[in-house]
This record gives structure tokens, C-alpha cells and sequence, in this order.
């Protein structure tokens, strides 16, 4: 008995010592190439016509459309709510990516250990989870002995997760919603400058032109930036969701002290058709060498 509890206290301390990678942001090469193709096919088409760049750059319905989104943003969501989406449109740049595979691995160490000493045994390794969703959870499951009050907690944690990010797509949806009009706006203003100047026809052609800029400044915003922002935010929030889970099915599952192999086989259900792919493929150029 002195010998295993040595033999898992040196595991740990192994465990521990390891330097092993956290995820870091990198940046997500697919949706800024996104926003650069829609720009590019934009300002192509627009080259295209014979039209002048230049012509574009109107610093009144900029002023307009730009400062009118905003000014709706404040007025439709609370302080906090806004602070968070911009913060959320930023991580759609930059964003910590989760390898799932390691996720796993750790949790089956989790689980080793549990099973050859206790949940108490995994105190030390807590401050070490690579996951912040993963520390919390095991955190709680060592200070919450009741299992169903523990799963209780760790579902509702991850609802409120999921709850923030459906309000941080919707206040993009919502400034999308308004952006088009408020360009309108702005097109009335040069539409009554035009007026001013009736008499002169020349001015009349370029002044209207020059007031529809502020048209396509509210759908350019609108569909080429927020709309899209918005859905990404859903396709994030549903990607974080999954990987919660797979926390939440681990640690329920180091309490119910299932054995590690059946936990591999459940949290193989959160694993990318991918990355199931690489896998298998290293699993069977290591069987082969």
C-alpha cells in the first residue's frame, strides 16, 4: 500500500513538473481572409465599373452611419453586454485553440489517478488543468460531494457560457439590423444638400451620387461585418459548448469512478471526424514501424 500511494505521488509530481503546452491564441487565418476576400470582391467590383476608389471616401455619412451604429448599440445593450461582445468580436481574431485529443489524454490522467488513490488526490493538479472550464470543474467536484448537485452546477455554469454568447451575437444582429437604416439617413442629408443647389444640374448628378455612399456605408457594415461576426459568434459559442460538455461527461465520470477506458470510449463521441482521422492514422504508422 506504501509503495502505490509513493508510485502515485511520483506521478503526480511528474505530472506536475511537466512543461506542457497551454493553448495559445493564434490567429484565425479563415475568417480574416473572409473579411478580405468581401472587401476585395467589393472594391473590385466597384474598379471594375470605372468608378474612382476615392469617390467612396465621404467623411460626412462615415460620421453618420458609423457614430449612428454605435450611438444604437449604447442605447439597445446594457454597458457590461457591450464590453463583453466587443470583446468576443476581438477573439474571433485571435482565439485559444483546444485540441480535443489532449483534452482527453488529461482527463484519462485525471481519472488514473482518482482510481489508484481519490478525488482528493487530485487537489495538487487543479492549478495545472490546461482547460479554465477543466480547473473549475474539478475544483467543484472536489468541494461538492453530492454528484447530482455537481452535475446541476457544472450544467447550469455551462448554459449561462452558452446564454453570453447568444447575447453577444445579438447585439451584433441587432446593430446589422440598423446600420442599412441609418445609411438611409445619411442619404437623406446629402439628398437635402443636393436640393440646396438645385439650380446648379452639375452638382445635382454628383451630389446624389454622393448621398447614396452613405446607403451602401450602412450595408457594407451590415452584411459584410456584423451579420457575419454575429454567426461566427453562434459557431464559436456551439464549438466551446461541445468541449464544456466533454469537461462536464470527464469529471462526472472521474466521480462515478468509471473506469478510464469507458471514459476514452465516451469522450471519443466529442472528437472531430478529423481529428479521429489523425489518430487513427498515427496509431497505425506506429503499429507499422
Amino acid at each position: 500500500m506504501a509503495s502505490t500511494q509513493a508510485a502515485l505521488t511520483e506521478e503526480v509530481r511528474a505530472f506536475t513538473a511537466q512543461d506542457r503546452a497551454l493553448p495559445r491564441r493564434r490567429i484565425d487565418l479563415v475568417f480574416v481572409l473572409g473579411l478580405v476576400v468581401a472587401l476585395g470582391a467589393v472594391m473590385a467590383g466597384i474598379a471594375s465599373a470605372g468608378i474612382s476608389i476615392t469617390y467612396f471616401f465621404q467623411p460626412a455619412g462615415a460620421f453618420i452611419v458609423i457614430g449612428g451604429t454605435l450611438g444604437v448599440m449604447l442605447v439597445t445593450t446594457p454597458k457590461d453586454s457591450l464590453i463583453h461582445s466587443f470583446r468576443h468580436v476581438i477573439d474571433l481574431i485571435a482565439s485559444k485553440e483546444v485540441n480535443r485529443e489532449t483534452l482527453i489524454e488529461e482527463i484519462i490522467f485525471y481519472a488514473r489517478v482518482a482510481r489508484r488513490g481519490s478525488l482528493l488526490a487530485l487537489e495538487p493538479l487543479v492549478p495545472q488543468a490546461a482547460h479554465p472550464f477543466l480547473g473549475q470543474a474539478l475544483q467543484l467536484a472536489l468541494d461538492v460531494s453530492n454528484r447530482a448537485e455537481l452535475q446541476a452546477v457544472l450544467e447550469t455554469e455551462l448554459r449561462m457560457r452558452e446564454r453570453q454568447g447568444e447575447t453577444d451575437a445579438k447585439t451584433l444582429e441587432v446593430a446589422g439590423g440598423f446600420a442599412p437604416t441609418i445609411g438611409i439617413i445619411g442619404t437623406v442629408v446629402g439628398l437635402i444638400e443636393v436640393l440646396r443647389h438645385f439650380a446648379n444640374l452639375q452638382s445635382v448628378g454628383f451630389g446624389i451620387g454622393t448621398a447614396f455612399v452613405s446607403t451602401i456605408y450602412g450595408l457594407a457594415i451590415a452584411n459584410l461585418f456584423l451579420l457575419p461576426a454575429a454567426h461566427r459568434i453562434r459557431a464559436r459559442v456551439a464549438e466551446n459548448f461541445e468541449i464544456q460538455e466533454l469537461i462536464i461527461e470527464g469529471v462526472l465520470s472521474l466521480t462515478d469512478n468509471v473506469h478510464p477506458a469507458l471514459i476514452r470510449l465516451r469522450l471519443s463521441a466529442y472528437m472531430r471526424q478529423r481529428d479521429v482521422q489523425i489518430r487513427d492514422a498515427g496509431t497505425a504508422a506506429a503499429h507499422e514501424a
